[in-house]
């Protein structure tokens, strides 16, 4: 009787490669005239919280977008994956600024 501990190694390849968890997911590029955008809203530590969402541009226009939030509003922002995430309830004031520069809505 022969025992055998431990993995077995036979072979010159290993695969030690790990699973990249931070994949961006390969969403095509659409016309911003072609979105439907919804809202969530979210409180956090007791602080509201818009999400404005499914972006599926460039991270520069998505960029942009987020610039010209933040002046509007005068509040603050970040982007997550295919949304924006602004301070605050500001669902209506999103509404009339994204609309007047083109971008269409699922629900007002």
């Amino acid at each position: 009787m022969i025992f055998e501990m431990g993995a077995k190694l036979d072979g010159d390849s290993f695969d030690t490669k790990k699973d990249d968890k931070k994949k961006k997911p390969s969403n095509k590029i659409e016309p911003k005239n072609s979105h439907q955008l919804v809202f969530t809203y979210e409180k956090r530590k007791g602080k509201p919280v818009t999400l404005v969402g499914r972006f599926n541009v460039s991270d520069d226009e998505k960029k942009e977008v987020l610039k010209l939030l933040k002046k509007k509003l005068a509040c603050g922002g970040a982007i997550k994956e295919e949304w924006i995430e602004l301070q605050g309830d500001v669902k209506q004031k999103i509404i009339e600024i994204l609309s007047k520069d083109g971008w269409k809505f699922k629900n007002k």
